[in-house]
């Protein structure tokens, strides 16, 4: 049972969504690349689940919880108190990180350590049908408290947003040229852009909520919208060169990496609302069918008909799942 439900208003502007996975049978489930940083609590305890470049199948046991944070593309580069590309493709234990000691308090929540209650998609009003409809568990594995934990997670989230761990605002900042205007507003030249690709106005949020380098939804948006690097980078009054580096601060990826996966996911989406492959690949930016299935096989591992199967039954979790390790 996989169910994604969304963030706290305060957290909304660096988090995606909140999620779990509660393992119903023994089985590999398959993690695709999304552009995205997970803090997820697993049996392990607590792990970062850095930006991947291609499918991770991941081994799962009845039983087995598995509580995260997804936080939005570039939206997590200055958290953990490490460069995001040492996280791609990887899974790091909390303690190997800088931010184990400021994530401390919460790897063992007590609900009654909590001075604020849960956000209200995670009150324990709420029936938790993800534990009621599962089976029994074996009487080792007892299943946590799912709200406590999305609880913990959150204010653990809040805490990293506090107190910023890398430079990596600065630097995002020093990487522009001589009066830019990047960490503000798009230039001119890019005003011919619709307005779900622009830069938004980073000014009106709080600075903790404000990505480390406020480019960067305009770079995912814009490489997810068909528009080439050279065209990004000309955009936000940057070299190409400029942009990589921003890109690679920002996301874990090269600019190139970055727009295959946004356009793999953009793709994704597409297919799954039960629009025909033919005009998928056309609607995402592929040169043809054929570039969509290769693309697709080359970053899961599997056709996209297995990815988003053409029926109306929803999707599997393995399809959707979120970075476990």
């Amino acid at each position: 049972m996989y169910e994604e439900r969304p963030p706290a208003p305060d957290l909304a502007a660096r988090v995606a969504c909140h999620w779990h996975h509660v393992s119903e049978s023994s089985s590999t489930q398959l993690v695709v690349p999304d552009a995205c940083v997970d803090l997820i609590w697993g049996p392990g305890g607590l792990f970062v689940a850095g930006p991947d470049t291609g499918p991770m199948p991941t081994e799962m046991t009845a039983g087995d919880v598995f509580v995260g944070v997804r936080f939005r593309p570039g939206a997590a580069s200055d958290l953990f108190g490490v460069p995001l590309h040492t996280l791609r493709d990887q899974r790091i234990p909390l303690p190997a990180l800088p931010t184990a000691a400021l994530l401390a308090p919460f790897t063992t929540p007590d609900p009654a350590a909590f001075t604020t209650p849960p956000p209200a998609s995670f009150a324990t009003s709420h029936p938790q049908p993800a534990l009621q409809s599962e089976p029994t568990f074996p009487a080792t594995r007892t299943p946590p408290d799912l709200a406590t934990r999305h609880a913990a997670l959150a204010a653990a989230t809040r805490t990293l947003l506090t107190h910023l761990t890398t430079p990596g605002r600065s630097a995002a900042h020093s990487a522009a040229p001589a009066g830019s205007t990047a960490s503000t507003r798009l230039p001119d030249p890019a005003a011919r852009l619709t307005n779900s690709a622009r830069l938004p106005d980073c000014a009106r949020l709080p600075d903790s909520a404000r990505p480390a380098d406020p480019a960067a939804p305009f770079i995912a948006r814009a490489l997810r919208l068909g528009r080439s690097v050279s065209e990004v980078a000309r955009d936000l009054g940057l070299s190409e060169r400029q942009l990589h580096r921003r890109s690679l601060t920002a996301f874990g990826y090269a600019p190139k990496t970055l727009q295959r996966i946004v356009r793999f996911q953009r793709a994704l989406r597409l297919a799954r609302a039960g629009v025909p492959l033919a005009t998928v690949a056309a609607e995402a930016g592929y040169a043809d069918q054929a570039h969509l299935s290769h693309e697709v096989k080359r970053l899961s591992g599997v056709s996209l008909r297995t990815l988003a199967p053409p029926s109306p039954v929803p999707p599997p979790a393995s399809s959707v799942l979120r970075h476990l390790a």
